[in-house]
């Protein structure tokens, strides 16, 4: 009688009733499923089927073809990394222009997700500057829906804070609305909307906003730098908008060492496994750790930022990837929010 009462269509309204966490999950599978039946470009089949039969040789195909694209397409992704908005300069202050548009969104390949964009991408282009800078925001509605803009970390003025009917109205689709503040304090950061915002936001509206500190003494010495924003609904499970094997790697050297911003954009937790070396934790929220510490998976919550730093150590192609294994992994193959540390 249960096994006839939790059918799949009935098991699906109740994961709706229990929370958004479940709706999410299954959402994302669905998305999933139906993403990875699109085949690759260049007559590459998707790594991820729905409803694979076959046998364990099949299998490892499928999985050996996901790997195979991903590492094939190392660096074809120019901006998958480094997307950063230039400012204008009036007088001494940093004018930056953000359009709020809707769109399609190519998440990984042959698969493209109706999104809501910052300047024409997802996440929207990193916003950096530095300490005590003066920075005004020109932000032009373009999209069907009202929106507002809350810098994620950034302490403004409350008139600056972007939320609609609290301290400030909806930027209406067709109008612009300009926000001005000092930038502080110093740390990683994020921009995104917050009206309407769970679709808004994991449908694209998301973006890193990085606070450089004036002094940069007592800054980690690194090699390099990446910023990791995360989702898991709205244009699905992705790493920076892209869903493996669409995603890029970090790519170091033997003795480098890496700073990594993570960012929560998404409705879930996700817990960041990198593979055969440690994560050294420095930062949360912006903030300082007064004690850092050692992890090889970091469990980030929606809207939490960590900064870590990564000693490449041991040369070689290491999975990275969140460890609920359902945003990752399947008899299909590695999928979703998936990428790799490649040392050379």
């Amino acid at each position: 009688m249960l096994k006839r009462y939790l059918n799949r269509r009935h098991f699906i309204k109740l994961a709706g009733a229990a929370g958004v966490a479940l709706g999410v999950g299954i959402q994302g599978s669905r998305a999933t499923d139906a993403a990875n039946a699109a085949p690759l470009p260049g007559g590459h089949e998707p790594a991820f089927k729905p409803n694979f039969q076959g046998t364990a040789d099949e299998m490892d195909a499928a999985h050996e073809k996901g790997v195979k694209f991903f590492l094939d397409n190392i660096g074809k992704d120019k901006e998958f990394w480094t997307a950063q908005l230039q400012p204008k300069m009036d007088g001494d202050t940093k004018v930056f222009e953000i359009t709020c548009t809707e769109g399609p969104w190519e998440t990984e390949p042959g698969v493209t997700q109706n999104a809501m964009m910052y300047n024409g991408r997802v996440p929207g282009p990193t916003i950096r500057v530095t300490e005590g800078d003066k920075v005004r925001v020109i932000v032009n509605n373009q999209m069907t829906q009202s929106t507002s803009i809350h810098w994620h970390g950034v302490h403004t003025a409350n008139s600056m804070d972007g939320v609609p009917y609290v301290t400030q109205p909806p930027i209406k689709p067709g109008t612009s609305y300009t926000y001005e503040f000092v930038a502080r304090p110093a740390g990683t950061h994020m921009y995104h909307s917050h009206h309407n915002a769970a679709e808004q936001v994991t449908r694209g509206l998301m973006a890193p906003f990085i606070i450089d500190p004036i002094d940069l003494v007592n800054e980690p010495r690194v090699d390099a730098e990446y910023v990791m924003v995360l989702n898991d609904a709205g244009v699905g499970l992705t790493i920076n908008g892209k869903s493996f094997p669409a995603t890029q790697p970090i790519v170091a050297k033997k003795g480098d060492r890496i700073r990594i911003r993570y960012m929560n954009e998404g409705l879930m937790i996700h817990p960041m496994h990198l593979h055969g070396m440690y994560q050294q934790v420095i930062a949360k929220d912006g903030a300082k750790l007064p004690a850092p510490y050692l992890a090889d998976t970091l469990n980030i919550a929606p809207g939490e930022r960590y900064d870590v730093i990564v000693d490449c150590q041991e040369p070689g192609a290491w999975a990275f990837h969140c460890h609920i294994l359902t945003h990752a992994e399947s008899n299909h193959g590695m999928f979703g929010m998936v990428t790799a540390l490649v040392i050379k």
